[in-house]
């Protein structure tokens, strides 16, 4: 019957209250590790990544279903409209000092500080100016944290968005923790999004692979870059795409058995990340993949092996090195969902490239494709080329790089949502704000982007709760970009209508700067889909287009029938074509030679099928030749003679020759 008190623990010493058998015992078993963690500050328990799930969060009271205590976490964001089922915060039934948010950490766990978010919301104003905190240990008796004799007020928000972190001026240690506003926005009620840093009393191992697992400075990123390259110099290669708004070098890393250098009949395959700043988990995972691939190599590990001596990879862990730094000196949980999201001259870099969708659905419209206009590799406009366009330098080096490699492949690594994305992400219809707008390759993007959500360990669950709005989950992880939300000069988007490559948008995770500690468990949860995606380049036809005397044709269309879209042969004239299971009739086509077309056969193992043109010259191309090389030029226009000379020559009406005797 005598109540559990909640383990008070002072700065730099561990207390435990000698009346408490049953804590003492837990303590005793923990290891040296926790001992020292003890002593130390606590990352996010995981409200924002929902490692804490909604039957851990209770309240008071709630004004309704979209505002219970399942949506008081930090960043979640709202639907368009305030009667959402998924609302943005936690709101109390009643505006009195009675109400509360309640966290159930299921086991004893150290309490070290709460951070708190008003209401997400664009058409009301609720946030709590002030509150208090209490622990328990049995949901039954509490206790306040005090400030010596006199409870503990903290101060709140003073805004909406932007996130206050409060640190206890001691550490505690109990099961349940609760927040109790004790004033709010005069003119709004009761609302709130928090996080609770805490650290379970006991070691959790999360991953067996020894890597460097923490948030990397520039510095820090160029120096592991390094590391990786001279540990294994012989399939890395590091060079720089370009400078940022600021003039940091924009990091590449490749991976393959000959750096440097395309070999011909190779596929190259690309992942970037942070072109938002502030989505830093797609930066540390990319850092990860590369020390991941390096260590995997040198022990011998075939798969990896294989994918880089068939391969060449090319990871850029940060396209937007500016806003990460912004985003950075704030910190993991207090940057709140945008600090370090655009360039440092203010421009979305993922959506900064050039609307070719108009421009290619305006030529199918007035029906000049193919006489007048083709279906891939639509030109660039000359206004976003112009010095006073509003093109970020981070954007114009990305269009740079994807012109100068025949990427084959590539995933960009966002932040804030658990999904994957697939091309177009432009709404066909005008002023339509959500449609579902596939490309002529909505099969093979719909494959790929289930290949990589299929082997997320989080994604496809459908025992998992939302991030914020949308269960994608039922959707199999998947999303047609323009049926979630339009966006005009996507980088995906580009590169299918301006290049090669097929490009897609991985969200690996609901916490966008998610704390040092979880890395190792978001490094889980993504590792084997990185790498599931990356061995989908194989998948297709792969050949070289050559002319008779054996030599490979650039730019030569390569056609399927069916697929109202083409791609062209590299500068050694070789080629790889993304398509799914099945048989197809490809066409080749080059300026000068005669259409060659055959049947192909994709089958359902990895590996593409081969399939080589060989393409002779066409007579007239011939006769061209033979000309410029004897500086003649063909006759262009008809032999004209004088009008007399011709009516000379004209033949006059035939008469029959008559016979005399």
């Amino acid at each position: 019957g005598r109540p559990h008190h909640p383990l008070v623990v002072e700065a730099g010493a561990v207390a435990v209250p000698g009346g408490d058998a049953a804590r003492q015992d837990a303590l005793n078993g923990a290891s040296i590790d926790v001992l020292e963690d003890l002593r130390g500050q606590c990352p996010p328990m995981g409200l924002e990544t929902l490692k804490i799930d909604d039957f851990q969060l209770h309240a008071s009271t709630m004004r309704r279903y979209g505002l219970g205590a399942h949506r008081g976490r930090l960043n979640i964001q709202a639907g368009l409209y305030d009667d959402d089922l998924y609302d943005g915060a936690w709101c109390a039934g009643r505006n009195d000092p009675l109400q509360w948010l309640e966290v159930d950490a299921r086991r004893l766990t150290k309490f070290t500080g709460v951070i708190t978010q008003g209401r997400s919301s664009l058409w009301s104003s609720d946030w709590v100016t002030s509150y208090k905190v209490l622990v328990s240990n049995d949901s039954h008796t509490w206790v306040t944290l005090k400030n010596g004799s006199q409870d503990l007020i903290f101060i709140g928000n003073k805004e909406k968005e932007i996130p206050v972190l409060n640190m206890f001026p001691v550490a505690v240690v109990a099961r349940y923790i609760r927040v109790n506003p004790r004033s709010w926005f005069n003119r709004g009620s009761i609302c709130m999004r928090v996080e609770i840093l805490g650290c379970p009393i006991r070691n959790e191992i999360t991953t067996t692979d020894n890597l460097d697992f923490k948030h990397h400075s520039y510095k820090e990123m160029r120096h592991l870059m390094k590391v990786v390259n001279e540990k294994c110099p012989n399939i890395t290669r590091i060079y720089n795409i370009g400078k940022s708004h600021s003039g940091q070098k924009l990091y590449a890393i490749e991976i393959s058995d000959n750096p440097g250098e395309h070999e011909r009949g190779e596929p190259e395959f690309r992942y970037t990340a942070g072109s938002h700043g502030n989505e830093v988990l797609g930066r540390e995972l990319l850092l990860l993949l590369m020390q991941f691939m390096c260590q995997e190599y040198l022990s011998g590990s075939p798969r990896i092996r294989h994918l880089v001596h068939e391969t060449r990879i090319h990871l850029l862990p940060s396209v937007n090195p500016d806003g990460y730094d912004k985003a950075l000196e704030v910190g993991s949980e207090l940057s709140g969902w945008s600090l370090g999201r655009w360039s440092q001259d203010g421009v979305d870099i993922h959506h900064n490239f050039p609307d070719l969708n108009s421009i290619l659905w305006e030529a199918e419209t007035k029906k000049w494709i193919p006489r007048k206009m083709l279906n891939h590799h639509v030109p660039i406009p000359e206004w976003y080329q112009s010095k006073n366009s509003t093109v970020a330098a981070e954007t114009r080096a990305l269009v740079s790089w994807m012109e100068k490699i025949p990427f084959v492949l590539g995933g960009n690594l966002q932040g804030g949502e658990l999904v994957v994305t697939f091309p177009y992400d432009r709404t066909r219809s005008q002023g339509v704000s959500r449609e579902q707008t596939p490309t002529p390759d909505d099969h093979v993007f719909r494959w790929l982007a289930f290949s990589y959500a299929s082997t997320h360990r989080l994604m496809t669950d459908a025992r998992r709760r939302v991030c914020h709005t949308e269960d994608f989950a039922k959707e199999d992880g998947t999303i047609n970009g323009a049926s979630w939300h339009t966006a005009a000069g996507s980088m995906n988007d580009f590169s299918y209508l301006h290049t090669n490559c097929f490009e897609l948008s991985m969200y690996v995770g609901c916490d966008k700067f998610p704390h040092e500690r979880e890395l190792a468990e978001e490094w889980e949860n993504n590792r084997e889909s990185l790498l599931v995606f990356m061995e989908q380049v194989h998948r297709g036809i792969k050949g070289i287009v050559w002319d008779m005397q054996g030599r490979g044709i650039a730019n030569a269309i390569i056609q399927v029938e069916g697929i109202g879209h083409d791609i062209r042969t590299a500068a050694d004239g070789d080629y790889w074509r993304l398509l799914n299971p099945g048989e197809y009739s490809i066409t080749v086509r080059a300026e000068g030679y005669s259409a060659s077309s055959k049947v192909c056969e994709v089958g359902y193992d990895i590996g593409a099928t081969r399939c080589d043109f060989t393409v002779s010259r066409t007579n007239l191309s011939r006769i061209k030749e033979i000309m410029e090389r004897y500086n003649k030029q063909p006759i262009r226009q008809p032999l004209r003679l004088p009008v007399r000379q011709l009516q000379a020559r004209r033949p006059g009406p035939r008469h029959r020759r008559v016979r005399t005797s």
